[in-house]
Order: structure tokens, then C-alpha cells, then sequence
């Protein structure tokens, strides 16, 4: 069960708090006893990690506002931290905070690769792009150690797959050995993606993930080895960071950048909840205004959940952010993401030990 709420962050942690997840029974609400602290600073919060026991590795859906109908997560939560993280509401399933445990308590899948090979071997499986860290980053911290991503990699390399991954991680140039050998044959992009160059506000928002500046030497990296790498500029978050967007379209462009997407700050279910904490704790000058401005563009609400207008928004702020933005990348001459890559190379693995395998 989760923890109860915390009053000060952990050093580290994006998250300010450790709320019940949606689906809990049982609920904490600290309480003044007369000591003059609600409740008294934990310990050091240190990352926790379990199996989490999948029995298939790709998620498949039909999200009219995505480019791929299918992606693998190698891991369920995300030690990065980043508190407007949009995948936190689903560790909640698992009876866990998508508070701070969501950061801090996280689940591997160790058989995603071969789970990922068996499904690839079904006689009914059609290649097409597959998305690699849609919901957490696949090159968080606990993949030096794991692996699983670079696992997946070396499955998707050997059947000719084409992949793209998306990421803020510096882990990800660990891979380049198999990642340039797959964009030579046009089956790998990569995705960078970055919120802010201000240091300051990208250590308190996504605590655990590489610097800003770090993350334009990625791009350059990686468009050096023959990559094509394109930038996701998520979340623009009004008043915080909106006014940079010109300026990272730029840098990334010059860095060599081919592609750009946006996404306008999303907060479902817990992580509006989350958000208003942490604006409170760090920014309580411009919560209101932070707040007021994305309910502006969310139809008076802090999240729209509607297809087609979940990523961007609408009214006149979010109309602006999509003109600013298309303006950019038509000086930049970036082009829009997309998953034309090459599926005609496809070679199914072999079928599993034991499966009948068919006579022609």
C-alpha cells in the first residue's frame, strides 16, 4: 500500500508527496498532534525494484493522435521523475502511489525480449513500426543495470523490425552499435525529447533525467553515427516554459534535429493533483496563473481526454501555441514526426521450442 503524504520533497524526487493511488480502499490524512510537525520528514527514499511478470510484451492501441499502433515499455514507473509525467496514474493499478513510488518503487519485465520474440514469430503478426518507451523511459537509470532495453533492440535488430524510441536519456548512445546499423537500413529513428533549458526548473520538474544542454549533445551524437533524431518539445507548460519553444526548436535544429512534435501539459486522473502540489511548493507565485491558463486551454478543466484534442488543446492559447510551433519548424525546415520506416526487411523468428511449425 502506498505511503501517506509527505511534507517537504525528498532531494531527488520530482513528486512533493506520496498520495493513494484511485483504486485504494484505505486512505491516510496526517493528522497535528501537538508536536508542531504533521508529519515528520521521512528517511532518504531510496528506489525499490520487482519482477513484474508480464505474459506478453507489445501493447497495442488505436489512438487516432498516435503515429504507431503498437509499442513495448520495458519498465512500470519511471525513476526519472518528472512530476507532469502523464503515465503516473497507472501505477495505481498496481495498488502503488503514482506519487513518489511511481518514482521510486518500480517494476522490470526481465522476459520482454523473448515474450517480444514470440509474438513476432505469430504466423498472424504484420510488421509495422514499433514504439519503444511510450509510457516510461526505456533508457531510465535501472537500464544500465537491467538491460531489457538493449535486449529489445538486439530482437528488433535480428528480425530486421524497425523501431522508434523516445527518450530523454543519455543511455540511450550506450546503444549505438545497434542502433546505426538498423537506421543504415532505414528501421530506426529516435526521439529526444526536452521541456526547458532552464537548469534550475528542470531539476526540481524532472529531477533524475540528463540536463537540458546534455540533451542537445544526444542529438548531435546521434545524428552523427547516421541517426535520424527528432525532438519532442513535451510538455509545454504555460507561463513556465511556453516562451522558450522558438528557441528549443532552434538549438535542436541546429544540433541536427530533423523532426519536432509538442505536447500541451497533460495532467490526468492523480497527476493534476500532483502538479498543483508541486506548482504550490515551488512556484506559488504562478500557480494561478500556470493553472488558469491550461484550464483556458483544456475547456475550463486541467485535463481533456477527447481524442484529437488531448495532445495541442484548444481555444485561442492553444491555437497560438500550434501557430508558434508551425512557424518554427517551417523556418527550421523540420518536418513532423513519422514512422516511414522500412517494414518490407521483416524476418519472423523462428517459432518457439514445441510449436508446430507450418509446412509451407
Amino acid at each position: 500500500m502506498a505511503g501517506g503524504n509527505r511534507t517537504d520533497p525528498p532531494k531527488g524526487r520530482g513528486a512533493t508527496s506520496n498520495p493513494e493511488g484511485r483504486f485504494e480502499s484505505v486512505t491516510h490524512e496526517p493528522v497535528d498532534d501537538g508536536w508542531g510537525d504533521k508529519d515528520p520528514a521521512p528517511p532518504s527514499l531510496r528506489t525499490e525494484v520487482a519482477v513484474d511478470a508480464a505474459r506478453s510484451a507489445i501493447t497495442w492501441n488505436d489512438s487516432p493522435d498516435l503515429p504507431f499502433d503498437r509499442s513495448v515499455n520495458p519498465y512500470r514507473g519511471c525513476e526519472h521523475g518528472c512530476v507532469y509525467c502523464y503515465a503516473r496514474p497507472t501505477h495505481a493499478y498496481w495498488d502503488l502511489s503514482p506519487g513518489l513510488d511511481f518514482e521510486s518503487r518500480l517494476l522490470v519485465k526481465p522476459e520482454a525480449a523473448r515474450l517480444l520474440e514470440e509474438e513476432l514469430a505469430a504466423p498472424d503478426y504484420r510488421c509495422a513500426p514499433m514504439a519503444l518507451g511510450t509510457n516510461t523511459d526505456p533508457y531510465q537509470p535501472i537500464e544500465k543495470k537491467y538491460g531489457i532495453t538493449r535486449a529489445l533492440l538486439e530482437t528488433l535488430e535480428r528480425t530486421s523490425h524497425p523501431v522508434s524510441v523516445v527518450t530523454k536519456s543519455t543511455l540511450v548512445e550506450r546503444d549505438l552499435d545497434v542502433l546505426a546499423p538498423m537506421a543504415a537500413r532505414n528501421l530506426a529513428t529516435v526521439t529526444v525529447s526536452l521541456t526547458t533549458f532552464n537548469r534550475e526548473l528542470s531539476r526540481r520538474m524532472e529531477p533524475r533525467a540528463a540536463a537540458p544542454n546534455r540533451r542537445l549533445r544526444i542529438i548531435k551524437n546521434l545524428t552523427s553515427a547516421g541517426i535520424p533524431v527528432g525532438v519532442l518539445v513535451a510538455p509545454v507548460i504555460p507561463v513556465l516554459t511556453d516562451g522558450e519553444l522558438e528557441r528549443i526548436l532552434e538549438a535542436c535544429a541546429e544540433a541536427g534535429a530533423g523532426s519536432a512534435g509538442y505536447v500541451l501539459l497533460r495532467l490526468p486522473h492523480e497527476v493534476e493533483g500532483l502538479f498543483r502540489e508541486w506548482l504550490a511548493t515551488h512556484y506559488p507565485q504562478k500557480a494561478d496563473h500556470v493553472m488558469s491558463r491550461l484550464e483556458e486551454a483544456r475547456g475550463g478543466a486541467a485535463n481533456d481526454p477527447e481524442f484529437g484534442s488531448r495532445m495541442t488543446g484548444t481555444g485561442a492559447y492553444a491555437e497560438l501555441i500550434g501557430r508558434r510551433f508551425n512557424l518554427a519548424c517551417q523556418r527550421l525546415r523540420l518536418s513532423g514526426h513519422d514512422n516511414a520506416l522500412e517494414t518490407g526487411l521483416f524476418t519472423p523468428p523462428p517459432p518457439p521450442s514445441g510449436t508446430q511449425m507450418s509446412l509451407f
